[in-house]
């Protein structure tokens, strides 16, 4: 089989390699649907996890089953599924304690383009098949379904890592499309204000679609000033943190209320610290409390996401912007996403076998 890969640090190609083999457990798939990611960018150009050779990249899709272990009990050749980009060992210690995404040790349960070969192959290998695998619903637009193997469940987690609660006035750190998804997740989870800062026309209007409140520019001024004004000084209860850098901790924690919360869902692919301003974090004593957490996978929680499109509550396919076609559209979808063009916000690829 083929498949594209990081071939090291800074250099990708196409790589031939044995077709994975499929364990009593496990399922092997087929993309249907792929879409790269700014992990995969940051894994590549930036080293974020160390060096990896002839690794293939990609880690959300949407895909079809062609094989299943002798033990997988829900799944068979030929159902159409949603591949969440975290498949955690199900049974593991750190799952029954409830992290199931550091199942075999810290981000362990991120394995696609990480531990093992991803998802831009002609096929690909998915373990603990019956706990990581959801049916894609009848009727369900397999492209829009792509957006729930990551977009989806990331920006909701950093919604859920802050601990949104009705009437809380929240600010989303970078709208691209996870925190997009933490704009919509802010919306339905009852946020009162949503303070959305980015700057790209079209991701501003799809924030406001998706329930922003206000619109926080960057490149109008600084972001801490304009919270503030808005807010009356009083900064907010909330803080998603879905984009920027290293820095931009100390303008979360600078707008955040005593007793509020930051969830970080954005990858920090460079750097060796994050700066915490100490007079605004209260002299440590502030009870302003950081959570970054990885998103979590598993069928149960790709089930309930899938529930939200089929009841209209939610649309991630608005996310996409650029649509590919063939495994050969792979490359220049990944190419996009390192480039960022001002209408970018998400690139598929869509595969007809």
């Amino acid at each position: 089989m083929k498949g594209f890969a990081m071939l090291g640090i800074g250099k990708t190609g196409w790589i031939n390699k044995e077709r994975p083999q499929c364990g009593p457990l496990d399922a092997i798939c087929r993309p249907i649907v792929l879409a790269p990611c700014t992990s995969d960018i940051h894994t590549v150009w930036e080293g974020a996890i160390g060096e990896r050779t002839d690794m293939i990249l990609g880690h959300e899709s949407v895909a079809e089953v062609v094989e299943v272990g002798s033990c997988v009990k829900y799944f068979k050749p030929g159902d159409r599924v949603i591949v969440p980009a975290i498949t955690p060992d199900w049974n593991s210690l750190e799952a029954q304690g409830g992290y199931q995404m550091h199942s075999g040790g810290m981000l362990a349960g991120w394995k696609f383009s990480n531990f093992k070969d991803g998802v831009f192959g002609e096929f690909f290998h998915v373990n603990d098949a019956d706990g990581n695998l959801a049916i894609l619903p009848e009727g369900m637009d397999p492209v829009a379904a792509c957006m729930l193997a990551d977009m989806v469940p990331t920006g909701f987690h950093g919604i859920e890592l802050a601990d949104v609660q009705f009437g809380d006035t929240v600010a989303v750190i970078g709208i691209g499309p996870v925190g997009l998804m933490s704009v919509a997740g802010a919306a339905l989870r009852g946020a009162s204000h949503i303070y959305a800062v980015g700057s790209r026309p079209n991701c501003v209007q799809l924030a406001k679609e998706y329930g922003a409140t206000d619109i926080i520019n960057y490149k109008e001024g600084d972001i801490v000033e304009q919270i503030m004004e808005k807010t009356g000084d009083k900064g907010v209860d909330k803080v998603i943190v879905a984009g920027g850098d290293n820095d931009t901790f100390a303008q979360a924690i600078t707008i955040l209320k005593p007793g509020g919360k930051i969830g970080n869902v954005n990858y920090l692919g460079e750097g060796d610290y994050i700066k915490i301003p100490r007079v605004e974090w209260g002299c440590g004593m502030g009870h302003k409390i950081i959570a970054g957490g990885l998103m979590p996978g598993g069928r149960l929680r790709m089930e309930k996401l899938a529930s939200l499109i089929s009841t209209k509550r939610l649309d991630p396919g608005k996310l996409v912007t650029h649509r590919f076609e063939g495994l050969e559209g792979i490359e220049p979808a990944l190419m996009l996403m390192k480039e960022k063009p001002r209408d970018l916000i998400k690139p598929v690829v869509v595969i007809n076998w």
